[in-house]
């Protein structure tokens, strides 16, 4: 029961709550956005190039990493190997580009042995990835 000489409180609207839910979902959408980028290769430090430019057709990443190691769309694989791997990555489609991904302390002669095997590839165009000055 309520005495005459009580008031009744007012109604109000915290909106303390609302703003850290809406920081909230701005932090997620920022942070989340950070991850949309795609690395195909394994991370390796490229070289520099005035004239690199991105390429806008399905890849295939061939990684040689500074101790010689060759990967496959992230899979190991031997020298012998590479061209029937790229040979069945590539598959129906006639048609691949493959990017090489060489750290720039590799072997100069193992980047062309790889790239030799590439060219071997019927429909295998040879790209060979670096960052741009």
């Amino acid at each position: 029961m309520r005495l005459p000489d009580e008031t009744e409180p007012t109604a109000e609207i915290n909106i303390v709550p609302m703003i850290d839910v809406i920081f909230s979902i701005l932090a997620f959408v920022i942070i989340s956005t950070m991850f949309l980028t795609r690395s195909e290769g394994l991370p390796i430090n490229l070289p520099s190039a005035k004239t690199a430019e991105p390429q806008e057709t399905k890849q295939i990443n061939v990684t040689i990493e500074p101790d010689g190691d060759i990967f496959v769309d992230r899979q190991p694989v031997q020298v012998n190997s590479l061209k029937s791997s790229i040979t069945g990555l590539i598959g129906e489609n006639k048609q691949g580009l493959v990017i090489i991904n060489a750290d720039k302390q590799v072997d100069h002669g193992r980047v062309v042995t790889v790239m030799d095997m590439v060219r071997q590839v019927q429909g295998a165009k040879l790209a060979i990835a670096a960052t741009k000055k």
